[in-house]
């Protein structure tokens, strides 16, 4: 089983953090588009190449990620209409996310078998999370799953927030 941890960072306004393993070298690099229309998240390896692409559908009536792999549409997350409470579900094909996610305390599953589990590490300084990955080659989409529903928080606290004027 391998272990990876990815840390935002909390003042960073295009949304750039790393993954890191267990020995704390950079494993992958994440980079968050700044003022752009559509927001995307770019993943890369250690040698700079884009592994993963998370994209904010711009004109949908409700919130939309598309998450793709090596150029494949690997799962999207969407908001669903309720009155009290923000629910958020997520497509993909084989693969389901099984516990709190919103709270960053789940297994993903691919055709009923876990693949990986993701938990929130507490008391640190900004959002971190610690990646368990069961089945390698699901290495890349876990790291994607874990960012897309980092954004879809992050946009889900920025509109709850109160406006200034």
């Amino acid at each position: 089983m391998k272990q990876l941890y990815m840390k935002q960072k909390v003042f960073s306004l295009n949304g750039k953090f790393t993954v890191k393993d267990q020995q704390e070298r950079d494993v992958y690099y994440v980079e968050g588009s700044f003022l752009q229309i559509p927001k995307t998240f770019s993943i890369m390896n250690t040698k700079r190449e884009e592994v993963a692409l998370i994209t904010k559908k711009v004109f949908s009536f409700l919130p939309k990620f598309i998450v793709e792999v090596n150029g494949r549409e690997v799962l999207t997350i969407k908001k669903e209409l309720s009155f009290f409470k923000a629910r958020y579900t997520i497509d993909a094909a084989g693969i389901e996310v099984r516990g709190n996610w919103l709270d960053m305390d789940f297994e993903v599953l691919q055709h009923g078998e876990v693949v990986g589990k993701v938990s929130k590490e507490w008391f640190t300084w900004g959002d971190s999370y610690k990646i368990q990955i069961l089945k390698e080659e699901m290495e890349t989409i876990l790291i994607a799953i874990v960012v897309a529903i980092d954004c879809v928080k992050a946009d889900q606290a920025a509109a709850n927030s109160p406006a200034t004027y």
